[in-house]
């Protein structure tokens, strides 16, 4: 209904009602000059009256009625739905209802009487017209940092296998000769190796109408389902043990940390300092340094013997750096556990197919029940070249401190 309409329709109705309003008026006047000429109200004239009083109220349910659905049509051209507001509720309710059916044409009336009572929300939770307020984003779980990439070289593949040689054994006899007298000969023996791609995938199902109407929620479940991917990837590069399709991981292939090393008063910090002797004994230099956020947390908090921090300042913001090597925390190395080792020259990531996301409506009876499945995978293989440069240990009880 347009305003136009509306003014048009309420324009006749109130010229009826005033047309009533002065039958009703003429008839009260004839009313009192019966009562004065004969002491009696003359029946027809009663009757008239009851008749003009019926239409009257007809005419003001007329009025409620569209005041009523002029206000829902102003709600709806507005875009807030259909949930009616405090005043949608006050004028549908029941009491005002039947104080609109009831209410006196003329004068007072001492059996009328209307209440107005608190208007509560439909579902009982407060008042209707308080909209609720919804945030923009979306509340995560907190996600676990993944670290352990960052310390490795990184490659690219087209095959489904990563193969090198590797030196074996070196037999070296070079030594000083005389003139005339026969050389040494030495000797070297080589390996092949080889590590196969491996594929990190997984997949969920969804409404075709959630995806569409919620174009938020479709990135948060794409960078869900990455996520899932590369945390997978961090347990697989750094423990993985290479059975079926796992990869085979850093700590499997490192070699054990060498107690003997250990001296009795030993700290945490003295720990790593001989993990990076024994990489470097192997000819290797040392680049990276991985421990639990927890032993981090202890290392920093070492002091001297006046109560001094060695690794920090609470004052400032030092990067993590012991020895001179970087430090990556890694949520996904057990406790009190460490690796030490040349990521860069010795192990490489190569990746076969970035994490990519595939969205199929063909999967299963997805058509028919306008589901989508979306698949997220990625494949990747990683090559440890040198095992020996990677010492990995555990910190001996009592060397917190």
């Amino acid at each position: 209904m347009t305003p136009q309409e509306r003014d048009a329709l309420m324009q006749g109705i109130k010229g009826l009602l005033a047309e009533k309003a002065s039958e009703a008026n003429a008839v009260m006047i004839a009313l009192k000059e019966d009562v004065a000429k004969y002491g009696i109200e003359q029946e027809a004239r009663k009757s008239a009256m009851a008749d003009i009083n019926v239409a009257v109220q007809k005419l003001v349910g007329q009025i409620t009625d569209l005041e009523q659905k002029w206000a829902e049509s102003q709600i709806r051209m507005a875009g807030r739905g259909g949930e009616l507001s405090a005043g949608e509720q006050f004028i549908k309710s029941e009491e005002f209802v039947a104080y609109a059916k009831n209410a006196p044409s003329h004068g007072r009336s001492s059996s009328n009487k209307f209440r107005l009572k608190t208007i509560t929300s439909l579902d009982g939770s407060g008042a209707s017209g308080i909209w609720s307020q919804r945030l923009p984003s979306v509340v995560q779980p907190n996600l676990m940092p993944l670290t352990i990439r960052q310390l490795l070289g990184a490659g690219r593949t087209n095959s489904n296998l990563i193969e090198w040689i590797k030196e074996n054994v070196v037999t070296n006899n070079a030594d000083v000769v005389s003139e005339g007298a026969l050389k040494p000969e030495s000797n070297i023996t080589y390996t092949r190796d080889d590590v196969p791609v491996r594929t990190i995938a997984h997949w969920i199902r969804a409404t075709r109408q959630v995806l569409a109407d919620f174009p938020q929620l479709q990135s948060l479940i794409n960078g869900r389902l990455t996520y899932g991917l590369k945390l997978v990837e961090e347990n697989q590069l750094l423990l993985g043990d290479g059975i079926g399709e796992n990869i085979l991981g850093l700590i499997p292939q490192a070699t054990p940390y060498n107690t003997t090393l250990n001296r009795a008063d030993d700290t945490m910090i003295d720990i790593i300092r001989h993990a990076i002797l024994q990489v470097a004994l192997a000819y290797y230099p040392a680049d990276g340094v991985v421990v639990t956020p927890t032993d981090w947390h202890n290392i920093e908090l070492t002091k001297d013997n006046e109560n001094r921090y060695i690794m920090a300042s609470p004052a400032g913001n030092l990067p993590a750096v012991i020895w001179g090597r970087p430090v990556v925390q890694a949520y996904s190395l057990p406790a009190a556990q460490f690796l030490v080792g040349s990521f860069q020259m010795a192990a490489t990531v190569f990746d076969r197919e970035d994490a990519a996301i595939m969205v199929s409506t063909e999967d299963q009876d997805n058509f028919v029940r306008n589901l989508v499945t979306i698949l997220c995978e990625e494949r990747l293989a990683l090559a440890v070249s040198r095992p020996q440069a990677f010492v990995h240990g555990s910190f001996p009880s009592g060397s917190t401190t």
